[in-house]
């Protein structure tokens, strides 16, 4: 059913109208905001389809590989000016297609950490947008210990072996915890399916608190991760600050609306100038130390002044 709702036609757009085509890789309110952001910015820079100056064609692949694939071909059979590509996966499996159109990515690493650079590490010539690297992560994850403040902490993880960032950030954390004294635990998961009950496995090895890392299997399991670490009252700390609203206690990381928002400033610029001169993907400019106040209430933890109350 999926790939005939992918491969419907579209009504015809005059040759002058862009059409931005928009690929998600699945639902998720945290990495909606993104899209929210990008078209945004697009609509400040005065381009909008209620203006009739683009047209946008939509596709969410709701997590199916086979899917994202299928959207992607039909995206380049329509001929679109770009594709916006969020998160990873979708970008990844945009550049895996060989199109010549531009991407403009968005919550996703850099072209390194997913793999996607050539021999000499040289990124996609059509690769735009803006990307994440992995140096925030220390920050975010050593609030654990500032914030719980015990001598011994272990911390419980579960990655994606399937995503490069996933378990790049794993190997950085493990030295990070080593440097720090923190006993880390972390389980592999495969697909979300999984998440309960690899969850529930570190849970019962009596952890301190979980740390959620820039995962798209964690991402869009979030819930159920909360509602058992809630229910064993295990607090959780993240490097996304999209994850706060929906239970995590504290972040230090992007902003996923201004991620969005910057990738569609330079959408914009490409639709303003025509061509790609002087554009180049470029690293997320917005990080933010984020808490949850009833999340942190519940938990009975004290969060510094500096950090920006959000629910």
């Amino acid at each position: 059913l999926m790939a005939m709702v992918v491969l419907l036609g579209c009504n015809s757009t005059p040759s002058n109208v862009p059409v931005i085509g928009f690929v998600d890789a699945f639902e998720d309110n945290t990495i909606a905001q993104a899209k929210k952001g990008f078209f945004d910015a697009l609509a400040q820079k005065g381009y909008s389809e209620s203006k009739g100056n683009i047209k946008v064609i939509y596709r969410n692949a709701q997590g199916s590989i086979p899917t994202l694939t299928q959207i992607v071909k039909y995206m380049q059979s329509e001929q679109v000016t770009l594709l916006a590509t969020c998160p990873s996966l979708s970008t990844v499996t945009a550049v895996q297609s060989k199109t010549k159109i531009p991407i403009f990515m968005m919550v996703a690493p850099m072209p390194d950490l997913m793999k996607i650079t050539d021999p000499n590490g040289k990124a996609p010539a059509n690769l735009f947008g803006v990307g994440e690297n992995l140096a925030y992560i220390d920050t975010s994850f050593l609030l654990i210990p500032t914030l719980l403040q015990k001598p011994q902490l272990t911390v419980g993880m579960i990655f994606n072996q399937s995503e490069p960032q996933s378990v790049e950030a794993i190997e950085r954390i493990k030295s990070l915890a080593a440097n720090n004294n923190i006993n880390l635990v972390y389980l592999p998961v495969n697909t979300s399916a999984d998440v309960q009950l690899v969850t529930q496995s570190l849970l019962n090895k009596k952890i301190d608190a979980f740390f959620a890392n820039p995962d798209n299997t964690v991402f869009a399991s979030f819930e159920t991760i909360a509602k058992a670490c809630n229910q064993a009252k295990v607090p959780i700390f993240t490097s996304e600050a999209g994850l706060v609203s929906r239970g995590a206690v504290a972040a230090f990381g992007a902003d996923i609306y201004d991620w969005g928002f910057q990738s569609g400033e330079q959408a914009a610029d490409f639709l303003a100038k025509g061509n790609t001169n002087g554009l180049t993907y470029t690293i997320v400019k917005t990080r933010k130390r984020v808490y949850n106040a009833t999340v942190a209430a519940t938990f009975g933890l004290k969060v510094p002044a500096t950090f920006q109350a959000i629910q």
